[in-house]
């Protein structure tokens, strides 16, 4: 018998939610255990086998030293690297440090600064490592983690769709809420996948899956504008989970500081 393909699953900083997607895939869970070699997944077992690793999942963000170091280890142990939530495609809701200074954190969280050791800056694995492929989502969706899975391990491109919110807005026969109600949403620039939730509840998308493939924040902050959102409005609607990728990071530095 063939040896199966040997999968490991890596965190960095983080709060667990992308790995959680994957244990919540309840059903396919047996499948996927029968398909794959679990070789290295902290959050499910003690176990870990030796690399290298036909495939690596990596949640989380870049930010001390030792992370640094451990990102290139594991890229050298892993024939695939996969990136999976926002703190690893875009340094996640701790990239907020990136926009003032880390010692002034450190001095108001720790009693004792002296014995931090960290980065300023919260970084994405794509900024210290080659990545081949980057899925979206504060967290991810477990179905698109398991095309992904699916896909790597079959020698095929993941079928993720690089749309915006609003197409998922439309299948779902969703009325618009920026248009039909004039509540400022962030769909037309967020990355689709999460099924349009927060605008099938009558509220705005909160970008939760990052930018789009090609969005274009200023004519939505226009938009946004004009409906009586202020400066500080959009300075900080782009500054949540997603705050450091580059095309919402431009938007919401274009409204201040």
């Amino acid at each position: 018998m063939p040896a199966r393909p040997r999968l490991a699953v890596w965190k960095f900083a983080s709060c667990d939610g992308c790995q959680l997607s994957l244990l919540d895939c309840e059903e396919e869970l047996l499948s996927l255990a029968e398909a794959v070699e679990i070789g290295y997944f902290l959050e499910a077992s003690r176990k870990t086998l030796p690399g290298p690793y036909d495939l690596s999942l990596v949640e989380g963000s870049i930010t001390t030293p030792e992370d640094a170091e451990r990102i290139r280890e594991v890229r050298r142990l892993s024939k695939k690297l996969v990136t999976i939530g926002a703190c690893a495609t875009a340094g996640g809701i701790q990239a907020l440090r990136n926009f003032a200074r880390i010692e002034e954190f450190v001095s108001a969280v720790y009693a004792s600064p002296e014995y931090i050791r960290t980065l300023d800056r919260s970084t994405p694995i794509a900024a210290h490592v080659p990545v081949d492929f980057e899925l979206q989502g504060c967290p991810v969706n477990r179905l698109q983690l398991l095309e992904v899975i699916s896909a790597f391990l079959t020698g095929r491109t993941p079928a993720i769709p690089r749309y915006s919110v609003c197409l998922e807005c439309k299948r779902a026969g969703t009325p618009c809420v920026l248009v039909a109600r004039g509540t400022p949403c962030l769909g037309p620039v967020t990355h689709a996948g999460c099924g349009a939730i927060c605008p099938g509840y009558g509220r705005g998308c909160y970008g939760c899956y990052g930018p789009m493939e090609t969005p274009n924040p200023p004519s939505l902050g226009r938009r946004w504008q004009a409906l009586g959102a202020s400066e500080r409005d959009l300075h900080r609607v782009f500054r949540t989970f997603n705050a450091g990728a580059e095309p919402f990071r431009r938007e919401s530095e274009a409204h201040g500081g």
